[in-house]
C-alpha cells in the first residue's frame, strides 16, 4: 500500500485548492493511505474528509520550532512513499526534505527545493500573460505519477453540517461573505450596501468568522428595508460551505469563501480588488463570475497578497457595481 503525505501550511483557501491533489491521488491509487500536513485552525476544513486517513496539525503559533522538529519526527517515523509540498516557503520545505519519503517533490520557489527529489516551476499569471488555475499548478506536482488532466477541489460536508443549515435554506436566498485578510482584497461595505438594498425582497446571509460579526452588523444596520442576517461566527467553514451550495448565489473576496464555492461547485460571483483572477486563484464553480472594476489602473495589480492599505492612496480599484439578482 502506497502512503502519501501532502503538505500545505498557508491559508484557508490554499487547503480548500490542495484538495485537489488528495482527490486525484485517490482516484489513481485509491487504496493508497493519504495524510495532510497543515497550519492549526485549518483542520476542520477536511473533518471527517473519506479519503484522507490522517491529519497532522502544525501550531505556528505556540512554541512554533520545537512543534516543527516534533511534527518532523512524526512525519519521519511514518516512511512515507511520497512527500508532496505544496507550500513555498522553507519550514515545509524543512520537513519535505528531511521527511525519509522516498520521493519528495515540490515547488523550485522553495528555498530548500535543492534538496528534492523533483522540483517545478511555480509561475503566477499577468495580466498580459494570464497563468493557470493554482490548482492547475499543484496538480503538476504528481503529473508524473498520475497524468495531465485538471481535477477539482472538493469538501466534504457531513450529514451533521447539512441538518445544522437546512433552517436557513428558504426558496431563495442569497450568501455574502464581505471579509478578508488583506484591506485591499476587501470589497468596501458600500459595495454590498448597493447590491442588497437594489433588491431587499431577497433573503440574504452574511457569512465570516467570529471576528467578521461587527463587519457583518455594520452591513446589515445600512440595509434596514432587506431580509438580512448576520451568520457570522455561527457556522463552522463546511458547514457555511454547505449552505452555499444551496444558494441561489453567492458573493465572495478574493479569499477563502471563494474557494469554498469551488469545492462544492456552489455559484460564486468573486470581487476583484487589488488582485486579478489572472494570477490563478478564479472561482472553478460551473456557474461563476468575476467583478472587477472597469477602469484601467497602472497601479493593479499591486501585489500578489494584498495589502493592509492601498499604496496609493484611493482604493480606485474597489470601485465595482456587483450584477443585481433578478
Amino acid at each position: 500500500m502506497k502512503k502519501f503525505l501532502v503538505i500545505q501550511t498557508a491559508f484557508l483557501g490554499d487547503v480548500v485548492l490542495a484538495t485537489a491533489v488528495v482527490e486525484k491521488l485517490h482516484r489513481f491509487y485509491p487504496d493508497a493511505r493519504i495524510d495532510f500536513l497543515l497550519r492549526k485552525g485549518n483542520e476542520s476544513l477536511l473533518a471527517g474528509h473519506p479519503f484522507i486517513n490522517n491529519v497532522l496539525v502544525w501550531d505556528k503559533k505556540n512554541n512554533k520550532y520545537s512543534k516543527l522538529f516534533s511534527l518532523l519526527n512524526q512525519v519521519r517515523n511514518e516512511r512515507y512513499d511520497h512527500v508532496i509540498n505544496l507550500q513555498r516557503f522553507a519550514a515545509s520545505g524543512f520537513i519535505t526534505a528531511f521527511s525519509g519519503g522516498k520521493e519528495k517533490v515540490g515547488f523550485d520557489k522553495n528555498p530548500l527545493s535543492f534538496l528534492l527529489d523533483k522540483k517545478f516551476e511555480h509561475i503566477i499569471g499577468t495580466k498580459e500573460k494570464p497563468g493557470v488555475h493554482e490548482v492547475a499548478r499543484c496538480l503538476k506536482l504528481i503529473e508524473h505519477i498520475t497524468d495531465n488532466s485538471f481535477e477539482k477541489p472538493k469538501l466534504y460536508p457531513t450529514a451533521e453540517d447539512q441538518l445544522k443549515v437546512q433552517p436557513y435554506v428558504v426558496s431563495e436566498f442569497i450568501t455574502i461573505s464581505p471579509a478578508s485578510v488583506w484591506f485591499t482584497k476587501q470589497a468596501p461595505i458600500t459595495v454590498w450596501t448597493e447590491l442588497i438594498n437594489k433588491t431587499p425582497n431577497k433573503a440574504y446571509y452574511l457569512l465570516g468568522a467570529p471576528a467578521d460579526v461587527e463587519l457583518c452588523e455594520n452591513i446589515r444596520k445600512q440595509c434596514p428595508d432587506a431580509k438580512v442576517t448576520v451568520l457570522a461566527g455561527t457556522l463552522t467553514l463546511l458547514q457555511s460551505a454547505a449552505l452555499m451550495k444551496q444558494a441561489k448565489m453567492n458573493f465572495t473576496n478574493d479569499s477563502a469563501p471563494l474557494h469554498l464555492c469551488s469545492a462544492t461547485n456552489a455559484p460564486v460571483t468573486a470581487v476583484f480588488c487589488s488582485t486579478i483572477p489572472e494570477f490563478g486563484f478564479g472561482p472553478l464553480s460551473h456557474n461563476s463570475y468575476i467583478a472587477e472594476t472597469t477602469e484601467i489602473l497602472d497601479c493593479r495589480p499591486c501585489g500578489l497578497h494584498g495589502y493592509s492599505a492601498c499604496p496609493k492612496g484611493h482604493f480606485k480599484c474597489s470601485h465595482i457595481i456587483l450584477p443585481t439578482i433578478a
